[in-house]
């Protein structure tokens, strides 16, 4: 019974040794347990290299003392001192395998694994999170967090947990052997600790403003890469260099003041260290003059004395390094922590109604940009979103596709509570069209087939031709295997939009949102592919947003939204007799045509 709890204990407190660790430098499991074990065979190697120390002492207590005292013989010879350092070698070579194995090699993989990870978290974050966010800002904390991280993990922190454990072994080990030159040895070792925590704070201080001015200087490169044509065109170039320039000289400034308090800290720290040679050589003299120490003793504490030192810098820079890798830490235990969005994963409904049930939400707290919105789209039907700009339609679109979760009421998909249901699972069944086009730098063909991915060439042509993408694309080089460049530079804003349709119409979902389809699109254009629009609304539940009446005007049912609120419902030839706003709307647009 006793060494069951035994064992129980012990598997706890590995246990909380692996969740502290997962928690202070935000590794896996498995990433704790291989950092667990880099620590513990760096250990082995430290000790490994203090062999040669080990092969000096043997050597002088061998060959020293019977020149002090000539009673004595040699008892050891050429042979042991060569096979020894043989197997010393090898023992080193095989440490030194199993140390780069727990700790590079695992390290390189905990590091792919988060990235991987965070990935996966980016995947399951509400839109709301990608609204808030710089995308330099995601970017780096993917990209150059990972790496510092990974750069740090494996070269320090197992490096900094080794040294502690393996300078505590010898110190415990020279105070049995001579107290007092281990004393004189090792004084100096708190006192240069002390300087080291001292600084912490302000190291920590200085750290968090160079990665703050870091970051600012890749979001000023990011919007000016972004925005570039914008720039141009207003004449802004100096305005935006200027600020750039600031933003580097900051950053400068504050890396070279960062890199001096470090420096001065550490330099301190081996400033003390040093005390501990000259210590060694007074005390020891001091004892050796009084009897109190032997000369074979006082050489060894000497030699060791010259490379004792050497681990307890390198505990101090890792301790640095150490204080640099918080924010990363801070920033990857926060990612962590962010709220997904879950749900569950079986979705079969017998029908596609979508209902809205006195939804209210806000995209910041304090800005409620929707309240109380109630109205049903009906499978089969054509539900049109109209209003001024600002009253909610886009914001409906992708609240009922689950792209940003209510704050109020709910939302309903055949009769399920779509806040309940997975986001992947719950988009399975909606194919969307927004005024603005995302394209991916590769063919035209593959862009389409993102609707499909296991399309076959045939219904990308087909879905294509109702599109009306067949009429630019053949006059492209390699026609369908055009690679069009980054978010399709190649293409106008119609030809754009014309690919994002066909993608639509190749997914053929049970419930379509249409935010603006035609809106890139010319007149002449937008009557030639309202055939292709009215193939992929067929039959199907369809919300649609437009503020060209006559694109609504085929609507079952128009829901006027103003100011958040859904002022209107119903036919439209009913909205027209009500003389309301959807009324008034209609007159102007026909006003403005006319006057044209």
């Amino acid at each position: 019974m006793n060494i069951k709890n035994r064992s129980n204990g012990q598997s706890e407190g590995r246990c909380g040794m692996i969740d502290f660790l997962k928690r202070r430098f935000a590794l896996s499991t498995e990433g704790a347990k291989d950092f667990l074990k880099g620590a513990f065979f760096t250990t082995l190697l430290n000790i490994a290299l203090m062999f040669p120390a080990l092969l000096v002492f043997l050597f002088l207590d061998d060959y020293l003392k019977p020149v002090l005292n000539p009673s004595v013989s040699v008892s050891r010879g050429f042979w042991f001192y060569t096979l020894l350092s043989l197997g010393f070698i090898l023992v080193t070579w095989i440490i030194a395998r199993l140390q780069y194995r727990s700790t590079y090699a695992a390290i390189y993989e905990e590091s792919a694994n988060r990235r991987i990870s965070l990935a996966e978290k980016l995947r399951r974050l509400p839109l709301a999170f990608f609204g808030e966010k710089n995308l330099s800002d995601l970017t780096s904390t993917i990209m150059e967090d990972n790496t510092e991280l990974e750069h740090i993990f494996s070269h320090a922190v197992p490096q900094l947990f080794a040294s502690m454990i393996s300078i505590l072994l010898m110190t415990v080990g020279l105070f049995f052997y001579h107290w007092q030159l281990a004393l004189a040895l090792f004084w100096v070792a708190p006192a240069a600790a002390t300087a080291v925590l001292l600084s912490r704070k302000r190291q920590l201080k200085n750290n968090k403003r160079i990665y703050d001015t870091r970051r600012n200087v890749s979001e000023q490169i990011q919007e000016g890469l972004e925005t570039i044509q914008e720039i141009k065109a207003y004449d802004n170039e100096r305005y935006y260099l200027e600020e750039l320039n600031e933003k580097l000289d900051d950053y400068e400034k504050n890396l070279t003041h960062g890199e001096l308090i470090n420096g001065a800290v550490i330099n301190s720290a081996v400033g003390i260290l040093k005390l501990g040679l000259a210590s060694v050589i007074i005390v020891g003299a001091h004892l050796l003059s009084t009897g109190g120490v032997d000369l074979f003793t006082y050489l060894i504490f000497l030699v060791i004395a010259s490379r004792i030192y050497d681990p307890l810098n390198a505990v101090f820079m890792y301790l640095s390094a150490l204080y640099y890798l918080d924010i990363r830490i801070d920033r990857m235990n926060e990612m962590e922590a962010l709220p997904i969005q879950g749900g569950k994963t079986d979705f079969s409904p017998e029908h596609y109604d979508i209902v809205f049930d006195k939804v209210g939400f806000s995209y910041e707290k304090g800005k409620q940009v929707m309240r109380d919105v109630s109205f049903t789209a009906r499978q089969g039907e054509i539900t049109a979103l109209v209003g001024p700009s600002g009253g909610g339609k886009s914001t409906s679109a992708k609240l009922a596709a689950r792209f940003w979760d209510v704050d109020s009421g709910r939302i309903l998909l055949g009769d399920r509570d779509i806040s309940e249901i997975e986001p992947e699972t719950l988009l399975q069944h909606y194919a969307v069209v927004f005024q603005d086009v995302v394209l991916f730098n590769a063919s035209i063909m593959d862009n389409i087939r993102i609707g499909k991915r296991d399309a076959t060439d045939e219904e990308v042509l087909r879905v294509a031709k109702l599109a009306r993408c067949d009429e630019f694309v053949h006059k492209m080089p390699a026609e369908y295997q055009t690679i069009i460049g980054e978010n399709g530079e190649t293409l106008s804003g119609g030809e754009r939009q014309r690919i994002s349709i066909a993608r639509a119409l190749l997914k053929d979902a049970p419930v379509v949102l249409l935010d603006e389809a035609t809106a890139s699109l010319d007149v002449e254009n937008e009557t030639r592919i309202q055939a292709g629009i009215s193939e992929l609304v067929r039959g199907k539940t369809v919300l649609i947003i437009a503020h060209r009446m006559r694109t609504v005007a085929n609507a079952d049912k128009i829901v006027v939204l103003e100011n958040g609120r859904a002022v209107e419902s119903g036919k439209p030839d009913e909205l027209v007799r009500q003389k309301g706003m959807f009324s008034r709307m209609l007159e102007r647009q026909m006003t403005a045509a006319q006057s044209n």
